[in-house]
C-alpha cells in the first residue's frame, strides 16, 4: 500500500474501529517502513485527526488535563461509587490508612463507616471534613498550600509531616495509568506529595475509573512496582488488565 491517500484512509478506518493504532501492526499490514508510518501519523496529527502516542496513535488525547474537582465528580459517578465500595473491603482490621485527593477516593470517604477505631491521614480538605465527625474515625489533616482545583494541600510542610509517619494502606486517585509510563497525575505541585505518600505506606491501592487508562498526566508519581492493587471498572480492556497483572499487580474490577 504505497499511496499516501490509501494509507491515511486505512489508518483512520482502523482508528475509528479500534480506537488506537500500533506502528508495528501498521508496518505489517501495509508493507511499508516504520519511518513511513511515523510520517503518516505526524501528518494526521497535524490535521487534528489523531493523537500520536508511544508506538502508535490514538483517537483520544492520551494526556490528562488538570480539571477542577467540581467537574470531575460528575464523570463516571456510578463507577466511582462501585470502586469506593470495593476499596473499603481492603481495609480489614487495619488501624491506619491514608486517603489522597480526587473524586474517586472522596467517594470512598463517604462510604467509610468503620466498626473499630481507624486513623485517616489525608491532604484532601473534603475528605477531612467528611470524616471529621464520623464515629470511630480520627483524622490527621495534612497542612500546606491549598490548590483550588483539587481542594487538597501540597508543599514542603505536608511532606515533612509524612517523614514522621507510617501507615498501613494508601488509597490514592490518579489521572493517568499508562503501561509504559507508569502512574501519573496532571499537576506537578501535588506530584511530590503523592510520591511521599507512596513511600510512607506499606500497601498502595490505586482507585481509578476506566477513563484514566492509556493516559499520562504531567507528573509521574510512581512505577507499577510500587503498587499492590488497582481498583477500576469493567470498561477497561482485557488486554490492558492482563498487561498490568503481568507486572505483579492485583486488578480488582468493581
Amino acid at each position: 500500500m504505497k499511496n499516501i491517500t490509501d494509507r491515511h484512509q486505512f489508518i483512520l478506518e482502523k482508528l475509528k474501529k479500534e480506537g488506537k493504532v500500533n506502528i508495528i501492526e501498521l508496518v505489517e499490514e501495509m508493507a511499508v517502513s516504520g519511518v513511513t508510518i511515523r510520517k503518516d501519523l505526524k501528518l494526521l496529527e497535524d490535521k487534528n485527526l489523531l493523537f500520536r502516542t508511544r508506538g502508535g496513535g490514538s483517537i483520544n488525547n492520551p494526556y490528562a488535563i488538570d480539571r477542577p474537582i467540581y467537574e470531575k465528580e460528575f464523570i463516571n459517578s456510578d463507577e466511582k461509587k462501585k470502586i469506593a465500595r470495593a476499596a473499603i473491603e481492603l481495609i480489614g482490621q487495619t488501624d491506619s490508612i491514608m486517603i489522597g485527593s480526587g473524586t474517586t477516593v472522596f467517594e470512598m470517604a463517604r462510604t467509610l463507616h468503620p466498626n473499630t477505631h481507624l486513623t485517616v491521614i489525608t491532604p484532601a480538605l473534603k475528605v477531612g471534613l467528611e470524616l471529621s465527625n464520623r464515629p470511630n474515625v480520627e483524622v490527621l489533616q495534612l497542612g500546606g498550600l491549598i490548590r483550588s482545583n483539587s481542594s487538597s494541600v501540597a508543599g514542603g510542610h505536608a511532606i515533612r509531616v509524612l517523614s514522621e509517619i507510617s501507615c498501613s494502606i494508601l488509597f490514592i486517585g490518579v489521572d493517568g495509568i499508562d503501561v509504559d509510563f507508569g502512574i501519573s497525575i496532571s499537576n506537578l505541585s501535588e506530584a511530590s506529595l503523592n510520591q511521599k505518600m507512596i513511600d510512607t505506606a506499606q500497601t498502595v491501592v490505586i482507585l481509578a475509573d476506566s477513563t484514566k487508562f492509556g493516559r499520562r498526566g504531567l507528573g509521574r508519581i510512581c512505577g507499577f512496582e510500587q503498587v499492590q492493587y488497582i481498583i477500576t471498572d469493567s470498561k477497561v480492556s482485557k488486554s490492558t488488565i492482563r498487561a498490568i497483572e503481568e507486572k505483579g499487580i492485583k486488578v480488582i474490577i468493581a
